[in-house]
């Protein structure tokens, strides 16, 4: 076989799915939708025209082909990384160090899968990260940041990383009984839980939310206001209140039961995430690498929502 035709994101994506016997929890370790881990895992095996996995309702089972493979991919990938190391490590040569400001969700929330992926492939480059609330970059603090904001002009280089999209998340035990027929009768039932967003109003979001079901007759100025959506979701794990925040920041929560999604509707607040640098560092290598790696990341997160297919 010739080694331009290896599917190198299909390996890495079967490895994870292996690994975990799920693409859920494969999606989630790679930070990627889970129907692109399904779809990279079909891929490879269209490719080798074997089954590699038994799909079973809410697990997966490695095939005798896909147990023969896992340890063979996740060996060549462990000498792979040891290789790089070592070739960084004789070099001698000083690492580039790239100053990455992440918001602080993001930070806690997506950012450790991720920078350890960036690491895997950029060992040459030295990671100092920061998460202070304010996005301003007054003092060039940082070189690149990851920064929650509406659309806006300025002289910095703003790509969108994906539109957050605000939905009701609670503990499992205001859904038990429910009856969930009747959203607004649900959300009067209790607490809200506000997210602040800087230069709006305290109750903002909610209140888009209610008109966007088309309840404005129900009050949005009550409830707990926090400074953070990590914050909010927390008083909502212990079962107190609903948080209106986007499910993508929350994807372990999520499937691991601990959050659920008692509604599909959300609302637009305006809002996204945003990968932001000035122009004058776009000569930094270092810039360009991650900046390049991080959008192609979330494009390939944003590529689809799960099918029914996908465990």
């Amino acid at each position: 076989m010739h080694r331009k035709w290896l599917p190198l994101n299909a390996l890495r994506a079967f490895e994870a799915a292996g690994q975990h016997l799920s693409f859920t929890a494969a999606a989630n370790s790679l930070t990627v939708a889970q129907s692109a881990v399904s779809r990279h895992v079909i891929v490879l095996e269209k490719f080798l025209g074997v089954t590699l996995f038994e799909r079973r309702p809410q697990q997966l089972v490695l095939t005798e082909a896909g147990r023969h493979l896992l340890p063979v991919v996740t060996k060549s990938f462990d000498r792979i990384d040891t290789a790089l190391s070592e070739i960084i490590k004789e070099r001698g040569q000083p690492k580039s160090v790239l100053k990455v400001h992440l918001s602080p969700t993001f930070a806690h929330q997506l950012a450790i899968p991720i920078l350890k992926d960036f690491r895997l492939e950029h060992p040459e480059i030295d990671l100092e990260i920061g998460s202070k609330p304010s996005r301003a970059n007054t003092d060039n603090e940082w070189d690149i940041g990851i920064i929650f904001s509406e659309p806006s002009v300025s002289d910095s280089i703003h790509d969108l990383l994906w539109m957050e999209r605000p939905t009701i998340l609670c503990s499992p035990k205001l859904v038990e009984g429910a009856d969930l027929s009747d959203i607004g009768a649900f959300v009067a039932k209790h607490d809200l839980l506000h997210v602040i967003i800087e230069q709006r109003p305290r109750h903002y979001v909610w209140e888009l939310f209610m008109r966007t079901i088309g309840r404005t007759d129900l009050a949005a100025d009550r409830g707990v206001v926090f400074d953070t959506a990590r914050l909010a979701v927390q008083y909502a794990l212990s079962g107190e209140g609903i948080a209106l925040v986007d499910p993508m920041l929350f994807p372990d929560e999520i499937a691991s039961g601990k959050l659920v999604r008692p509604f599909e509707a959300s609302v637009a607040d305006g809002y996204g995430y945003y990968l932001t640098v000035h122009p004058e560092l776009l000569n930094n290598e270092a810039v360009v690498f991650f900046r390049s790696w991080l959008i192609n990341r979330f494009a390939e997160l944003r590529e689809g929502e799960p099918t029914s297919a996908d465990v």
